[in-house]
């Protein structure tokens, strides 16, 4: 039975930043990636904010630098999907549908997926009018008009913070009244670029190659209303890739993995990085950062024994 030092669940950039540093350490590291290298990253088509690209880089193409980076110093990558685990004895156990591997530490980093509106052409316009993040994919939008949709937190911070660059904003929300906090309710009133469409939802998307508007619905009335704009933001939450943890670490109601800045569970020896957990502010940057921080815990959680 081999053990490895550590185990990483997820081959975005949280993960490959732990493999990294695993493999800097001296760690036996495995990490396990069920689609491609990259996460959700992988779907970004431009990536401006992250250190050391003057002209910016694809999220798919900076995945694949993270993962050979990573290889290059012996981290073996396994494309399965994790099933299932039991973390309840010192050494860990990782389930696939073919295989159990053994690991002192395991680090998850299964990252969380942004919840769709679920309407036709939605996919298939993904970077080409329609994004899920406002901070990524903001400033194709300068001086240009565009919709948010939501009524959270989440969903007003992207629109005061594309209130910042584009002419126009439109908040679509589903009710009369806005879920978000008192502090960002009256930072928004305050924005004259905004403007908040009721008791409405997005039942269509209209584009040719790319999006020129959307249709909406009144839920009280069922009227129909066409708005013109150049980019739809969806910000109705995500949906954390922990389904397969089932009990086996503290997750909040959300399904966040419950961790704070040192990425340390409830359980000992287990590390939760990335947009997996439970965290302020979910960009490359922070993952990374995530996955760093994580190593130097479980190499520390490793000496002591």
């Amino acid at each position: 039975m081999h053990i490895y030092d550590m185990i990483i669940i997820g081959g975005g950039p949280a993960g490959y930043t732990a493999a990294l540093y695993a493999a800097h350490a001296g760690l036996d590291a495995v990490l396990f990636e069920k689609l491609s290298a990259g996460g959700q990253m992988a779907l970004t088509g431009d990536i401006d904010n992250y250190p050391g690209f003057e002209n910016g880089i694809d999220g798919f193409s900076l995945g694949e630098k993270m993962q050979k980076g990573a290889e290059r110093l012996g981290v073996k990558t396994q494309y399965a999907e994790v099933l299932d685990l039991d973390l309840s004895e010192q050494i860990k156990k990782v389930k696939t549908a073919d295989n159990v591997f053994y690991g002192q530490t395991v680090v998850i980093a299964s990252g969380a997926n942004p919840r769709e509106l679920g309407i036709t052409k939605e996919s298939e316009l993904i970077g080409s009018g329609v994004h899920y993040c406002a901070h990524c994919d903001g400033r194709f939008y300068k001086d240009k008009t565009v919709v948010v949709v939501g009524g959270g937190n989440s969903a007003v911070t992207d629109a005061l913070y594309l209130s910042r660059l584009a002419k126009k904003v439109y908040l679509i929300h589903r009710r009369d009244k806005l879920r978000a906090t008192k502090i960002y309710y009256e930072a928004l009133l305050k924005a004259e670029n905004i403007e908040i469409v009721w008791n409405s939802m997005v039942v269509e998307l209209l584009a040719d190659e790319r999006v020129n508007g959307i249709k909406i619905k009144n839920v009280t009335d069922g009227v129909l209303k066409v708005l013109s704009c150049d980019g739809v933001f969806i910000s109705i939450g995500r949906k954390p890739a922990s389904d397969f943890l089932k009990k086996a670490v503290d997750i909040d109601e959300n399904g966040y993995v419950v961790a704070d800045e040192s990425t340390k569970t409830n359980v000992e020896g287990v590390y939760a990085v990335g947009d997996v957990r439970t965290k302020a502010f979910r960009q490359v940057v922070t993952a990374v950062s995530d996955g760093a921080v994580a190593v130097y815990y479980a190499e520390n959680y490793i000496n002591k024994f």
